[in-house]
């Protein structure tokens, strides 16, 4: 059910609002009533499970006490160090039978909401009690913490670009070596470079077992040819021209002092691996991606993967940030 459907139908005289506000070590929690009377006044507690516990057992004496059905808790989307108490907190087992509902919300939205106090007090802790209130007024409209699945998709989406950003790195990093090295060779561009891949096994062994480009040129043609199919495993269909072209870049490149050769081949060669390991951690998480999206959202997750160009990624990663369109009033609400 959406966040603005459920505060509709929700009986606000028997709703404990809760309000966190959250830190790396220790979080502030405030708890009112509809009358907005404290029941919990700025409280600190740990943010480690110690303190989840701790919070757990506040909220539930307050809720037997003061005969509440429903408990509604509101902290603000801070990074990650919400993430494990927005958990605990929405899978409590004590908590349960009051139907807790747990909400991250828009900083933003909440800033916008404390600006219209006139008389509140200046007080760190104060913002645990804005964000009770923000919940208490009905001003929540998206859906309630989507739980450890999306969690993990997420991380599994975030850690991909990660990689993708490191891989990405290390090829920009590794082409200023090949220029000095081979410098006509990293200028090679679309049908005019030998190699279809230039960060692949052939092109490799060309960057990594000639320790200049003047031993290709002086290499003959007879034996780069050689060279470049054993090296291709006889996949590139025309081995002359590629070593044509080799040959011809070789002999417009500059020339290095010698004792540049090693120092360079290493570091292209230590790029080289970096790229593989990179590409190979690429496909293993992709896998895991696959695998973590599979019935979650299925309808969404196939019109997504039905818009051209939208693969199982681009698809896992629009659900695992945005969720469920039913989160959204309107278009507008997914634009930042």
């Amino acid at each position: 059910m959406k966040g603005g459907d459920f505060m509709k139908k929700l009986d606000y005289l028997s709703t404990l609002f809760v309000g966190i506000d959250i830190g790396a070590r220790q979080n502030i929690v405030s708890a009112i009533n509809f009358d907005q009377e404290f029941l919990i006044k700025m409280k600190s507690v740990p943010n480690t499970q110690f303190g989840a516990e701790q919070l757990e057992t506040m909220l539930v004496k307050v809720l037997e006490n003061c005969t509440f059905k429903t408990v509604i808790i509101g902290l603000e989307s801070t990074s990650f160090y919400g993430v494990h108490i927005a958990n605990f907190l929405s899978s409590s087992e004590g908590l349960m039978p009051y139907k807790p509902y747990v909400y991250c919300l828009n900083p933003k939205e909440v800033a916008n909401y404390k600006d219209s106090f006139n008389s509140l007090d200046k007080n760190d802790r104060i913002d645990s009690f804005v964000i009770a209130d923000f919940a208490r007024v009905g001003r929540i409209h998206t859906d309630p913490w989507r739980g450890s699945q999306y969690l993990a998709l997420q991380r599994l989406t975030r850690h991909r670009l990660h990689i993708v950003d490191c891989l990405t790195r290390e090829k920009t990093y590794m082409l200023s070596n090949v220029f000095l090295k081979f410098s006509e060779f990293a200028l090679l561009q679309g049908i005019q470079h030998p190699f279809s891949d230039k960060y692949g096994a052939t092109a490799s062994s060309i960057l990594t077992e000639f320790l200049s480009s003047e031993d290709i040129a002086n290499t003959s043609i007879e034996e780069l040819v050689d060279f470049v199919s054993k090296k291709s495993r006889k996949r590139i269909s025309n081995p002359q021209m590629t070593a044509e072209i080799l040959k011809q870049a070789a002999r417009n490149s500059y020339r290095l002092d010698k004792c540049l050769y090693e120092p360079l081949t290493t570091s292209i060669a230590c790029s080289f691996n970096c790229i593989q390991a990179f590409e190979k951690e690429l496909k293993t998480i992709n896998r895991a991606i696959e695998k973590a999206v599979m019935g979650m959202n299925p309808l969404e997750y196939q019109i997504l993967m039905s818009i051209p160009g939208f693969g199982p990624v681009y698809s896992s990663g629009i659900l695992s940030e945005l969720g469920s369109v039913h989160a959204f009033i309107s278009h507008k609400q997914t634009q930042p």
